[in-house]
């Protein structure tokens, strides 16, 4: 995975936010925007910076853009730009082409034009940010779909020095403990004999209205 190539067209918030994410983790990342401005910026963190014009389908030929793994179209202001160049580089053969939608029906219109993946920034951090204002004690929040999720939440002061089984999460709420982080070490998959110490962090599935419950516990 670490020799996957990343291009980022669109130097905006998201597209700059991404790009230092993903260079932080050690990928290379190719910068494109047509703003001159942006493209010095990126290039203080990218691998490249190019200024280029997303729907000048020459211009991407020219730095390689079919040679990279996945292409994340982050323009965010100009739909139609979003669009065409989404259009454009499915035709041009990209790998993966993922897209950010401003709403759903724009979401509806990347996908019917083949976008791999439409991602939705601004919702998903609104709604990211309502279950942490809600349930403090969920730390982390994965959507598997609209009705199961994955949650990291910190250890319920009820669950403090019982074990699974004596808890009964999985028969009582329908929720299934995926892992326990204790300290340092993670326990993958824990027994049901497995007691919960407290600082511990669970990892838990289940329905999304289960594990608000579980979320809502006092911690």
């Amino acid at each position: 995975m670490k020799n996957t190539q990343f291009a980022v067209i669109g130097l905006g918030r998201f597209g700059m936010s991404l790009i230092n994410e993903l260079s932080r983790m050690g990928y290379d990342v190719l910068a494109i925007d047509n703003d001159e401005e942006k493209v010095q910026d990126a290039a203080e963190t990218a691998t490249h910076a190019v200024q280029a014009d997303a729907m000048d389908e020459q211009a991407l030929k020219s730095v390689g853009i079919r040679n990279f793994d996945v292409v994340v179209v982050a323009i965010g202001e100009n739909i139609q730009t979003n669009i065409l160049s989404t259009i454009i580089l499915k035709e041009m053969g990209v790998k993966t082409v993922v897209a950010k939608a401003r709403n759903a029906l724009h979401g509806k219109v990347l996908e019917k034009i083949g976008a791999d993946l439409v991602i939705y920034p601004e919702r998903d951090m609104a709604v990211k940010l309502a279950r942490s204002l809600v349930s403090r004690n969920i730390l982390e929040h994965i959507e598997l779909s609209p009705d199961y999720s994955i949650i990291e939440l910190i250890t319920p002061k009820d669950f403090i020095g019982k074990s699974l089984v004596d808890l009964g999460v999985r028969q009582k709420m329908g929720v299934t403990i995926l892992a326990i982080r204790h300290s340092d070490e993670i326990i993958v998959a824990p027994r049901a004999s497995q007691i919960i110490h407290p600082g511990d962090v669970l990892v838990a599935l289940g329905k999304n209205a289960d594990l608000q419950r579980l979320g809502e516990m006092e911690s």
